[in-house]
């Protein structure tokens, strides 16, 4: 079975909500928000992203290896080997893309859960704790750099590589690294933005109005006498 904590149901249409009073609803959205930033923003979070942009480039590596190895082979043996690395890199690289995949439809999945709970009401005491800009800033340095330097390998490789000293598997290999690490930088920024702009515009928004109370039960008219 997975380890990967269920996310929790959204917020209930206010018809069938049960609810006994405010501060028991304040209650579990607090509970429910606390919980999905950290399925969010979280430490883990970023360990996953880091491991899995860390499947993605080695399995990269083994597929820019077996380029140059097949390119440049003399014998029969060779180019065995580069298939062999072909095959490798793309039996890492795969479910990495995939993995990565799920990794970002998930990410969808809790800031649309965290808007329609943030939505309910506002509690400044415990928004307070959910703002996390320190996380954030981690995540957006860290993500800056990763792009910065993928942007960098994808610009430089190219330009640098001089026809007949470096192979085309080679300059593939460069070019594959640094788009690694830039996507891996990208979502990452996303993340941190995306979490800022909730931040401002739910948590940090005047409250929502009250659900109007239920409407009483209709009384018959009586008649008029005059």
């Amino acid at each position: 079975m997975s380890r990967r904590p269920s996310l929790p149901p959204p917020p209930p249409p206010v018809e069938i909500r049960t609810w006994p009073d405010r501060e028991a609803m304040l209650a579990d959205r607090a509970l429910i928000l606390r919980a999905l930033v950290g399925m969010h923003l979280g430490p883990g979070r970023l360990g996953v992203l880091v491991m899995w942009a860390g499947l993605a480039a080695f399995g990269w590596l083994l597929v820019g290896s077996g380029l140059v190895i097949f390119e440049q082979a003399a014998d029969f043996f060779s180019g065995i080997a580069g298939i062999l690395s072909l095959l490798l890199g793309a039996g890492a690289l795969i479910p990495a893309v995939v993995l990565g995949s799920l990794y970002v439809a998930r990410d969808r999945e809790i800031r649309a859960l965290l808007v329609g709970w943030g939505a309910l009401d506002r509690d400044p005491e415990h928004d307070r704790e959910l703002r996390l800009p320190g996380m954030s800033l981690v995540w957006l340095l860290l993500s800056f750099v990763l792009a910065a330097g993928g942007l960098a390998l994808c610009v430089i490789g190219p330009a640098s590589a001089r026809p007949g000293d470096d192979s085309y598997g080679m300059v593939a290999l460069i070019m594959g690294l640094g788009m690694v690490a830039w996507l891996t930088g990208l979502i990452g920024a996303v993340k941190a933005l995306a979490h800022r702009r909730w931040v401002l515009r739910v948590l940090a928004a005047p409250a929502p109005p009250a659900a109007p109370a239920a409407d009483a039960p209709a009384r018959a008219d009586a008649p008029a006498r005059r």
